[in-house]
């Protein structure tokens, strides 16, 4: 089995990984081990792409109506509510 050594890793960075590993009754090295297993098997899911993100929800909502018609279907499913109106002479 092959080792591994990491030099002038940060302090904080340590300390999390050590919290995380006591968290989940592991070793320092298992949990690690266990980190760079999750992102090697799919590093898809790690990456943060703004762009990518924004482009595929872009496309998750398919609606024939305008936005005008969305603007109005909104509307007229609004509840009335009086939570706002005055509730002493003061504001009138």
């Amino acid at each position: 089995m092959a080792i591994l050594q990491v030099r002038d890793i940060d302090d904080r960075l340590y300390s999390s990984l050590k919290d995380i590993a006591r968290s989940e009754n592991r070793s320092l090295s298992q949990e690690v081990i266990s980190i760079l297993e999750k992102y090697l098997s799919n590093p898809a899911l790690f990456r943060n792409n703004p762009t990518a993100e924004f482009l595929a929800l872009s496309e998750a909502w398919d609606d024939d109506r305008t936005a005008d018609d969305i603007i109005k279907g909104i509307r007229e499913h609004r509840k009335k509510s009086n939570r706002f109106e005055a509730k002493n002479a003061i504001f009138d």
